[in-house]
Formats: structure tokens, C-alpha cells, sequence
């Protein structure tokens, strides 16, 4: 089974489903049973055309599901325009969904959940973890979207701003996480800067393909974190550095700065040192000042602090997390590495173990652990 590319075939049959007539609410939920279906047939009987496979499928599920529910009884007319056998067309509707998701009647923070629920494919728990919220809050907030947008007409786009975020951290979650979803995060950007002429979503490209530029160099050959001042900068992809730096460059010379320029602001400094040491951290920690204005979000002044550290020592860096809630995600590993920059690794390694219990992932808590060990090692000898 291959679920590549039922994932990269999900937004293309939504969008026909919700071209069609159904309302989105109903064709996610057609969707989803046609995926389930071609799970449990596909590895005996694979379609030729999977595409038109699951659009029929799909279809059909929605046209069940209408008949069934007496207040959509009008739905039953649409049964002639069942989509007809054969090859599908190729058109991407992938971005136009983010937009349909961003719909006007949705808060921001609604129409995001939605969207990466739906179309990003990105799981309750997921979306919970980048919002730092309980996935059961998360879930109740993607049910009343849901419910929101069921008895409207997708026919009122979002704004730019909402699908900026959404692409942020569908590529985020790509970069990091469970889902390879970043190259598609960059390609639907890309398809965004080509049609709109704004600074912020130069800036979000230019973000992203500075951090993508990082990505060969993360981990090692066991499959373990490398820090990024650890990392062999002969592996980062220079070709998308340079143009993620030309792309920024452009944004910026508009005069209308906002946080992802900012923050590409901050990986290009990376980028630009040869060795860790060169980082020019006094310019880092500036550029965390304006998006600490821009934004004031917690996790931007965790990252501030660790800049703080570098550029001015680490009692200075401990300072500054000394001010910011202790129940933030990553606080706990924050704190391990300032005390260990200080010459306090009993500190350190208790803060490392601490950090470890508490990591979204198996990759992070395995590094915790090793930074945790050798400073245990360090101090018995």
C-alpha cells in the first residue's frame, strides 16, 4: 500500500468532490471512507487509474451518506453527475483548498486546525503539539470548524495571513515530525509567491528553503540529532541557500517587515557563518527582538534566551528563560544546555534526563539521554 501517494492524491479528490456540490464537511468525510477502502483493496486489487478509483469511490460515499440524511434529501439529484470511469483530470486544487479552509465564518486559529486536518494530513495530536494546546481541546476545536463550515458555501477564500501560518507548520511538522510533508509545503509556497506579490510569503519561502537547505545535515547515519553547531556544514545545500538569501533580500528591501522575514532573517545569519563559532548571535538576538515585538509568543522568547546565552554568556541566557514560563514545551532542555554552557553539568545532566522524559519524539529524547549521559560520565572521572 502506498500511502505516499494516497496522502498526495487526498486534496485533488476533495477539491472535486467540493466542486461538485458537496459541502467540505461531507466530502472530508467521503474522502476519508474512499481512503479506508482502498487500504483494505488495494494491496489484492490495485486500480489502474487510483485517482478516478477514488474519486468514484468517494463520490459514492457522499451520495450514501446524502441520501441517508433526510435534511439533504436534495442531494439525490446530483446522482447523474457521478464522475464518469476513466483517467481524472490533473488539475492541483491543493491550494485552493488552503484557502477554502481559511474560510471567513472560521477564527484564524479554527481555520488553520481545519486545514491541517483535512488537507494537510497532519493528525489531531499533531495539530495539538504545534499549538501547544491538550489534543482533546484541539479535537473540539476542529468538530465546531467542522460544524461551522457545514452549511456554507466554500466560495469566500481566507486570507493570505491564515494560509501563511497553515503552510508554516505543515512544513514544520514535515521538517521534524511523523509525515515527510515539507517538500510539499515548499512546492505549494512556491505556487503562492508565483501568483501573490507579498513580502511575508517571500519571506516564508525564504524560510523554509533556508532550514530545508539544513536538512541532510540533522542526523547522523544512526538516525540521531545533530545539534546545528555540531553539524558538517559541507552538507547543506548551498544552491537553496542562496536563493532562500536572494528571496529574503528582495522581502526585506519592501520596508514591510513581519515575523517570517524575520525569522528567515535568523536562519540566514546561520547559514552564513562557515563555522558555528563565526555565528554573529549579537544580530540573532536582534532580530528575536523584533519578533518578540511582532508576535510576542512564548516560544519566540525561549529561543531569544538561548540567543541571549550565546551572545552574551550563559548567566545572561539563564536570566532571560528565568522570566518565561517553566511548562513550555523544550523549557526543560533550554535550561540543561545553559546550566551545561555554565560549567554546571550536575545541573545539566539532571535538567538533560528531566528534558528527556518530557520529548515529543524518540529522536529528541534519545539525544537528551546521550547529553545527559556523557556529562554523567564527564563528572565521575
Amino acid at each position: 500500500m502506498n500511502e505516499v501517494l494516497l496522502r498526495s492524491l487526498t486534496p485533488n479528490v476533495l477539491g472535486i468532490l467540493v466542486r461538485r456540490g458537496a459541502d467540505f464537511a461531507a466530502a472530508e468525510d467521503a474522502v476519508q471512507d474512499a481512503l479506508v477502502e482502498a487500504v483494505r483493496v488495494w494491496p489484492t486489487d490495485p486500480p489502474r487509474d487510483p485517482k478516478g478509483w477514488l474519486i468514484t469511490v468517494a463520490w459514492r460515499r457522499f451520495l450514501d451518506a446524502s441520501r441517508a440524511d433526510a435534511a439533504r434529501r436534495r442531494r439525490e439529484d446530483l446522482v447523474d453527475e457521478e464522475p464518469a470511469p476513466g483517467p481524472a483530470p490533473a488539475a492541483d486544487d491543493t491550494l485552493q483548498l488552503y484557502f477554502l479552509c481559511a474560510h471567513p465564518s472560521l477564527t484564524p486559529s479554527s481555520a488553520v486546525a481545519l486545514t491541517l486536518r483535512a488537507v494537510g494530513g497532519l493528525t489531531t495530536r499533531q495539530i495539538a503539539q504545534a499549538y501547544l494546546v491538550p489534543e482533546a481541546t484541539m479535537a473540539q476545536r476542529i468538530s465546531r470548524a467542522k460544524r461551522t463550515v457545514s452549511g456554507v458555501r466554500l466560495d469566500r477564500p481566507g486570507d493570505v495571513a491564515t494560509v501563511l501560518r497553515v503552510l508554516y507548520l505543515v512544513f514544520n511538522e514535515g521538517y521534524s515530525g511523523d509525515i515527510d510533508l515539507a517538500a510539499e509545503a515548499i512546492r505549494l509556497t512556491r505556487q503562492l509567491a508565483a501568483a501573490i506579490d507579498h513580502p511575508e510569503v517571500a519571506g516564508l519561502l525564504a524560510l523554509m528553503l533556508l532550514h530545508h537547505a539544513r536538512r541532510a545535515a540533522r542526523t547522523a547515519s544512526d538516525g540521531s540529532l545533530v545539534p546545528l553547531a555540531e553539524q558538517d556544514r559541507g552538507r547543506w545545500d548551498t544552491g537553496l541557500i542562496v536563493e532562500g538569501v536572494e528571496i529574503l533580500q528582495a522581502a526585506l528591501a519592501r520596508d514591510r517587515l513581519g515575523e517570517f522575514q524575520a525569522q528567515a532573517a535568523i536562519a540566514a545569519l546561520h547559514a552564513d557563518a562557515p563555522r558555528a563559532e563565526e555565528t554573529d548571535w549579537v544580530q540573532i538576538v536582534e532580530w528575536y527582538d523584533e519578533l518578540v515585538r511582532l508576535t510576542d509568543n512564548p516560544i519566540v522568547r525561549l529561543n531569544r534566551a538561548v540567543a541571549v546565552g550565546e551572545a552574551d554568556g550563559p548567566r545572561a541566557g539563564l536570566a532571560a528563560l528565568a522570566a518565561l514560563d517553566d511548562s513550555l514545551p523544550r523549557y526543560t532542555a533550554v535550561a540543561a544546555y545553559l546550566h551545561e554552557r555554565d560549567g554546571d553539568p550536575v545541573t545539566a545532566a539532571r535538567l538533560y534526563v528531566e528534558a528527556a522524559r518530557k520529548a515529543p519524539d524518540l529522536a529528541e529524547r534519545d539525544h537528551l539521554t546521550r547529553r545527559a549521559a556523557r556529562l554523567n560520565t564527564h563528572h565521575r572521572r
